[in-house]
């Protein structure tokens, strides 16, 4: 196997005219080089220098091993210059993994930012739901995923969690109900009424809430089960039951409903970034996370 050092001296030996020159541009001496050739030439099975007076020439051979070590030196440069880029993060794939209240108020200003301050990043963006974004993090599918805590298991060793905001949980009542003039509500106030469902399958959105209603002494009861949080708005607006929906799902409240803080207890599902562990000194990552937790001050 031909090897691409001895072709860049070989090259060098050729523009030079000599050995003698040539070792002195690299800085080795003449017999260092002439090793090195002698070398190259078993590998190559050919002559590659023919000498001429006190220079040398190259043959077909050497010419061609030449060009290719020009080329090869480029593509060197090349990579050397990517690498480094990609070490300091102006280039390679960032993937982000989301739940929907999230990607709506968290992630598009950080993508936008992103986007325009590391531009060579490619950015791979999923929406993951009902499923927990955190498996792509585990599996190595992705870099970092916005989930919510706490959960039923605990992340895969590695893996960094890291805070981005407390969502409390707010009631969504008819206009006309008769708790809808109070500002703060008792979470216990609503244990005789009929209940809208925002969190369909198992998981820590709907865990939040059922602990959350076991602390305050009951267990509601679902009239509707609903798993898009507009949707439960328009259920609760039609009085056919009251909802409890994270602040950063209201969006534009329904024009049918009112929303009050709760107490006693309070439920907050506290949502974070789930960072693999070789990502979380990635200058973009980091930038990605600073502007998230700008976006998330930004709503409270």
């Amino acid at each position: 196997m031909l090897d691409v050092r001895r072709m860049q001296v070989l090259r060098a030996v050729i523009s030079s005219g000599s050995i003698t020159a040539a070792a002195r541009n690299l800085g080795y001496t003449p017999s260092a080089i002439s090793q090195q050739l002698s070398t190259l030439e078993k590998e190559a099975g050919t002559e590659l220098l023919e000498r001429i007076g006190r220079g040398v020439r190259a043959t077909p051979a050497g010419i061609l091993l030449s060009e290719h070590a020009e080329v090869m030196s480029a593509q060197l440069s090349k990579a050397e210059s990517a690498l480094t880029e990609l070490k300091e993060g102006r280039t390679g794939r960032l993937a982000i993994r989301y739940f929907a209240t999230a990607g709506a108020a968290l992630v598009p200003p950080a993508v936008a930012a992103i986007r325009r301050e590391f531009p060579g990043i490619r950015l791979d963006l999923k929406l993951i739901e009902p499923a927990p974004p955190l498996r792509d993090v585990e599996s190595g599918d992705a870099d970092v995923a916005i989930v919510v805590f706490p959960q039923r298991d605990q992340p895969a060793n590695g893996i960094q969690l890291v805070h981005l905001l407390n969502d409390p949980y707010r009631v969504v009542l008819p206009r006309t109900h008769r708790l809808a003039r109070k500002r703060i509500l008792d979470l216990a106030e609503l244990a005789e009424e009929s209940w809208i469902s925002t969190e369909g399958p198992p998981g820590p959105c709907r865990d939040i809430m059922l602990n959350a209603c076991g602390a305050a002494g009951f267990a509601p009861n679902f009239a509707v089960e609903s798993e898009d949080y507009q949707t439960a708005q328009g259920f609760v607006a039609a009085g056919l039951g009251v909802s409890l929906i994270p602040e950063l799902g209201l969006g534009t409240p329904h024009p049918g409903v009112v929303v009050r803080k709760l107490r006693r207890p309070e439920p907050v599902r506290s949502i974070h970034a789930a960072v693999a562990a070789h990502a979380r000194d990635q200058p973009a990552l980091l930038r990605l996370l600073e502007v998230m937790r700008e976006a998330s001050a930004a709503t409270r």
